[in-house]
């Protein structure tokens, strides 16, 4: 029994991925690799744009260059081998590379689920407190609060990640999926993991439900002091400084609340990929996008800094 269970951890994992759709594989190749390159330069132009010029050295800009910073680090956890294995028929990752992969890109993904949260106190706190903002929002406490947000992303991992790991796989090693997951790896497993899917339920409640339950008091809170200022310009410059947080909070949310709080056995065979598809590719690449067309802030500061190189 010994010897069978940990089959899969001397031969690693075959991902099937995409296996099923061989005409889609080379087109999601390009696709995804051409995804990949505008998520490391959108990201990156957001952090440089954030330190380098001094009108954006305010906390929102500051948690925003650790959006960016953390959605490279997790694209480039999960893309290269996705892309490796779109383009290889083998489709194999070591044991080493399949852990790998499942404590960083947890620790990634919950991580960022936290800081969107603490991203929308520092946005109520600008539009309902505006006086008091630089005084509340200082340094120190965006520090504090970023730290908060990357030690639950750690603790998170350790724990979903490890129980995960200790069931038994019986040397079965073809993960339908592109990615090692935990939802994936549960079903994987040889044994009943009702006690797993129950841990997975309840830390997608702490890290799903509980940040969306706190984004929408925090923007509650903000919609009724928008709606008391009476100038249409205020309103306006109000709901501006909030709208490139809220689309990123419904893309992010939507689609992981959609992957993780879906009992496993009851997605579909390619619901999961595709949805998993969306949120480590795509979401990630919208990001900087979505900040960089509708923040005036951003705009005015790339247009200053690309005017200094030329």
């Amino acid at each position: 029994m010994v010897r069978s269970t940990n089959n899969s951890n001397l031969t690693g994992f075959i991902l099937l991925g995409f296996s099923d759709h061989p005409q889609l594989q080379k087109v999601l190749f390009v696709v995804v690799l051409i995804l990949y390159l505008l998520t490391i330069l959108g990201n990156t132009t957001i952090i440089l744009v954030s330190r380098l010029e001094p009108k954006l050295h305010m906390p929102m800009y500051f948690f925003l260059s650790h959006l960016s910073f953390l959605d490279l680090c997790f694209t480039s956890s999960v893309i290269p081998q996705l892309l490796v294995n779109l383009w290889d028929p083998m489709k194999t990752i070591t044991y080493g590379g399949c852990v790998v992969q499942l404590y960083v890109s947890l620790a990634l993904g919950s991580t960022e689920c936290v800081l969107l949260a603490v991203m929308s106190y520092d946005r109520y706190v600008a539009v309902c407190r505006p006086l008091h903002h630089t005084v509340l929002m200082h340094p120190r406490l965006c520090m504090a609060l970023e730290s908060m947000a990357w030690l639950s992303g750690v603790a998170t991992t350790l724990v979903q990640s490890t129980l995960t790991l200790q069931l038994p796989f019986c040397g079965h090693r073809q993960v339908d999926h592109f990615i090692c997951e935990v939802p994936v790896l549960i079903k994987l497993a040889c044994v009943d993991t009702t006690f797993n899917e129950a841990e997975l339920f309840v830390a997608g409640v702490l890290f799903l439900i509980v940040p969306v339950s706190f984004i929408l008091v925090s923007y509650g809170y903000i919609a009724q002091a928008v709606l008391r200022i009476k100038s249409a310009t205020g309103r306006q410059k109000a709901f501006g400084t909030c709208s490139s947080h809220l689309m990123v909070v419904i893309v992010f949310y939507g689609t992981i609340i959609f992957m993780y709080l879906q009992p496993a056995k009851r997605r579909s065979k390619d619901q999961g990929k595709f949805v998993s598809l969306f949120y480590t590719v795509v979401t990630p690449m919208l990001n900087p996008l979505i900040y960089t067309l509708r923040n005036k802030e951003v705009k005015g500061a790339l247009k200053n800094i690309l005017g200094k190189i030329l």
